[in-house]
């Protein structure tokens, strides 16, 4: 029994985390270790705004390059930092060598363009390896590896909980007055993927199976430029 369930790990895992009450228990399962995550292979920056007057412009900027099908309160809330980011770069910056910026290149009379946030080549790895050392250090969350989201426990349209597999194959359950599905991503489905290959949708089949409202589940990015690996399985 819990308060909060959280299926995977991953960065906004931890921020939700670490976010919730003190006084709310929380158990965080993911179905391998806590770093294998597409969080962590994350090698680029992060678009932030460099001064609130630049809101209108990147709000445009973002609904374009989404084709103008991007929901719009998902959008507002994604580019309303800094003050949503503050909290993340206060602990990530103190772990290591300063988070460092960079100006992307704007044509002539565009306003003043956002900032774009990284550290070296693994931003990524930086932000959210800070983010799990955090929450290892909360005496309310409880983390279980190698555990497994089977499927929710649902009584008259109100999650309850969650059915999990523990690390022996062995079936139980969790009652939880909050269950957040955090395991959609589907790059593990895909015969060549630099994603990791237990990372096959889970929650994305759970919800339809509930007849949970999903959006958009058919949009999959497709990054163009890999390396290839003879050995596609470890991935």
């Amino acid at each position: 029994k819990t308060d909060i369930l959280i299926a995977e790990a991953a960065a906004p895992v931890f921020t939700c985390a670490l976010q919730a009450s003190p006084r709310k228990k929380n158990h965080l399962i993911t179905k391998s270790d806590l770093t294998s995550n597409d969080s962590f292979l994350a090698q680029g920056g992060m678009c932030m705004l460099k001064e609130q007057s630049d809101y209108d412009s990147f709000f445009e900027d973002t609904m374009k390059a989404g084709h103008y099908e991007n929901d719009k309160k998902s959008v507002e809330i994604m580019i309303k930092p800094p003050r949503r980011l503050s909290g993340i770069l206060s602990l990530t910056v103190p772990s290591s060598s300063e988070m460092k910026t960079a100006v992307l290149p704007t044509p002539k009379k565009a306003p003043i363009p956002p900032t774009v946030l990284f550290h070296e080549d693994v931003t990524g790895k930086e932000i959210t390896s800070t983010l799990l050392r955090e929450v290892q250090k909360l005496s309310n969350v409880e983390l279980l590896e190698y555990t497994t989201l089977v499927d929710i426990l649902e009584k008259d349209n109100h999650c309850y909980g969650a059915v999990i597999r523990r690390p022996d194959g062995s079936l139980d359950t969790v009652t939880a007055t909050y269950t957040v599905l955090a395991s959609g991503g589907v790059g593990g489905l895909y015969r060549h993927s630099t994603n990791f290959r237990h990372l096959t949708g889970d929650a994305l089949a759970i919800a339809g199976k509930h007849n949970i409202e999903l959006q958009n589940p058919d949009y999959v990015q497709i990054h163009p430029t890999t390396f290839y690996t003879k050995h596609p399985e470890d991935r």
